[in-house]
């Protein structure tokens, strides 16, 4: 163990109440939270360069390594604020795009920067407006296709955007699609219209008179998706649930809208990534993901691709970039007790060079192993979920601690989205403290086929919150979980979850995070971004209720906890970004009010500078500060890292609830925030 690691367990505090994992090292706060040292590789189109986002001053922005030389990488981006967290290079190879919001509004920006450096262009400077990037395209290296919404608020209109002038052109003006879909001659052929009730079509935009070429139930919706037009532009990819409980692969007539073939299926779970040919656009291999990732290749070249992959990797993988020929590929390799890794496979040589860990300092860290475990609902739903255990309570290795332990209940976003095995840093972190930490794929969440989707709708704080109970359950019974040591926590959708454990089930669980949670889901959808009410029938209405009818405002009444504070018996902890467009500020700031009002304690973190989570490494850092601290002292008595110094460089402001967390009363006097621009 290094000494650094020795040196860390100085810093140890433990309550009263004597740990089994006393001598395990404490992870440093900043090593699981603060900025990677590299992450996020690109390789550029001819294979002759890689890119990278990696801290400048302590802040992320984009680097340049010619080909085999990381370490002569130069920044080529002087961001000083929030940091870059998405780049990717031109078709042709001269620059890097990026995106970049203000203080997490979400008003994203497009700017491109040369490969050589230099000051960023803003490719789309308008305030208030999005930004996104519809298509590239090789066979049109120079110029790129830009969804803008500053026409609609609800709309995003394509312009095509000249790279070497910056140049726009209005090349559609979008009369109400939720979606369009463009071919490799950058021409828009396809586009998604939303129809009453939650569902969608697919519309041919081939000829002067828009023709439907294929309808989505409401049941269909959320699982179905196009993903781009063939080589020859007469056909496209789909991932398609018609007819069958979980996403396929197949390819669709664009004149006809019928099937001419499905490419990959299974009935083990969604088709969930496809890697396709950089210039042909042919899928390549499919991936299907219930507990772990399989890859299956679709011709035998690619087989020894994969498996050169499987021989040299030991954790599941994907590729996330290839060079324009596909003969270099950049891979992330996940694996739950080492940090991310990144690798250049060599498609030529089948071999595979390991590049850079994003996290070095955790290599030597005492990380701990995931167990993958699919639970039974109460209803028959399977529930795939994932556990780790504190370091030494599991000493014969079957996955069960030798007694039960205090333990996190960490509940994902969305809902729509899905926990997955691999290096977690609550997990690890929590773990690394003295928890088992659970997370659970409730019913809703992505992957598992569309009945497990549908089976969420009217169930926000019913059958969905069922799912976590009954892991919980579970949890108990196999003797992982403590009983009355049970916390609650998660952001987003997770928040919500939070705060509907706190009082609809305020018996289960010791406390609670609620990290930007919605407390009110008429007020969460009466404020939702206009660029999100084309998705609103399908998503949020179908699966609570729209606001704007009596029924469905008494269904999003019922299913707020804002209404039920009453029963609020357990300590809270709630962090909000105050810039954050999807869930406001006023989610977390009415039931704190109301919380203050009844007598309830409640500890309340606010960011002036942050959106729908924390950006900022300053600011996790200080959050999770708070949150250690709050977890041992008010319920699970874990150890911590004491608050002392993490609040340095964040823009926290605790506006309540300070004397509950150890040592933040004090770490607040003479603080100074720093805001970001």
């Amino acid at each position: 163990m290094t000494l650094k690691y020795l040196l860390a367990a100085s810093m140890l505090i433990t309550p009263a109440a004597a740990l089994a994992q006393d001598d395990v090292p404490l992870i440093p706060r900043e090593d699981i939270f603060g900025n990677p040292e590299r992450a996020q590789a690109r390789i550029a189109p001819e294979g002759d360069a890689m890119s990278f986002i990696a801290p400048v001053d302590g802040v992320l922005n984009v680097w340049v390594a010619p080909e085999g030389d990381l370490d002569a990488a130069a920044a080529i981006t002087s961001d000083d604020s929030r940091g870059i967290r998405n780049h990717f290079w031109t078709p042709n190879g001269d620059s890097l795009l990026y995106m970049q919001d203000v203080g997490g509004n979400e008003n994203f920006h497009l700017y491109q920067v040369d490969r050589e450096g230099g000051e960023a262009r803003d490719l789309t400077p308008m305030d208030g407006v999005r930004a996104q990037v519809y298509a590239m395209s090789y066979d049109h290296p120079d110029e790129i296709v830009v969804g803008l919404n500053d026409r609609n608020p609800q709309l995003h209109d394509a312009w095509k955007v000249d790279l070497e002038t910056g140049e726009r052109e209005l090349v559609f003006e979008n009369p109400g699609y939720a979606g369009l879909l463009f071919d490799d001659e950058l021409a828009v052929r396809a586009a998604m219209q939303q129809t009453p009730g939650g569902g969608f079509n697919i519309i041919s935009l081939d000829s002067e008179e828009p023709k439907v070429l294929i309808e989505l139930g409401p049941e269909d919706a959320l699982a179905s998706n196009g993903l781009g037009f063939n080589d020859a532009g007469d056909a496209f990819y789909m991932l398609d649930t018609r007819g069958r409980d979980k996403a396929a692969l197949v390819l669709i007539d664009a004149a006809t809208g019928e099937t001419r073939e499905v490419i990959a299926e299974s009935e083990v779970a969604d088709i969930s990534n496809v890697l396709f040919d950089p210039m042909t656009n042919a899928p390549l291999a499919y991936a299907v993901e219930k507990e772990r990732v399989e890859w299956t290749p679709l011709n035998h070249e690619i087989a020894e691709d994969f498996a050169a992959l499987d021989a040299a990797l030991t954790g599941d993988f994907t590729v996330t970039s290839q060079s324009m020929d596909n003969t270099v590929w950049i891979v992330a390799e996940d694996s739950a007790e080492s940090p991310a890794t990144v690798w250049r496979y060599d498609a030529v040589n089948n071999s595979a060079e390991r590049l850079f860990t994003m996290r070095p300092a955790l290599e030597d860290a005492p990380l701990q192993p995931m167990q993958s475990v699919t639970i039974p609902s109460r209803d028959g739903m399977e529930l795939v979920s994932y556990y780790t255990l504190p370091p030494g309570s599991d000493a014969d290795g079957d996955g069960v601690p030798e007694e039960a332990q205090p333990t996190l209940l960490w509940v994902h976003g969305g809902p729509w989205a899905r926990d997955s095995y691999g290096y977690n840093s609550v997990h690890q972190w929590m773990a690394n403290r003295g928890y088992a930490v659970l997370s659970v794929n409730y019913r809703g969440s992505t992957g598992f086929g569309k009945n497990f989707i549908n089976a969420s709708h009217g169930e926000w704080s019913g059958k969905m919150h069922d799912d976590l109970i009954d892991a919980v359950d579970w949890a108990v019974e196999q003797g992982i979980a403590r009983e009355d040591q049970i916390a609650i926590g998660g952001g987003s959708y997770g928040g919500y979850a939070t705060l509907v454990g706190v009082t609809f089930t305020p018996d289960t669980f010791a406390c609670g995070v609620d990290i930007v949670g919605p407390s009110n889901l008429v007020t969460l959808m009466e404020s939702f971004p206009e660029y999100w009410k084309p998705f609103l029938d399908a998503t949020f209405y179908r699966g609570i209720g729209d606001p704007a009818t009596e029924e469905g405002r008494a269904e999003a009444e019922k299913r707020s906890p804002i209404n039920k504070v009453d029963a609020i018996s357990a300590p809270l902890l709630i962090g909000q970004g105050a810039n954050d467009p999807r869930v406001t500020v006023i989610e977390s700031t009415q039931i704190v009010d109301a919380m203050t009002e009844k007598g309830i304690p409640v500890t309340y973190v606010e960011y002036p500078d942050e959106g729908h989570g924390f950006g900022r490494p300053e600011n996790s850092i200080s959050f999770f500060a708070v949150m250690e601290g709050f977890l041992s002292e008010n319920c699970l008595g874990g150890r911590y890292q004491p608050v002392a110094g993490a609040l340095e460089g964040s823009s926290v402001a605790v506006k309540t609830g300070a004397e509950d967390v150890p040592g933040l009363a004090e770490a607040l006097e003479g603080f100074e925030p720093t805001v970001a621009n």
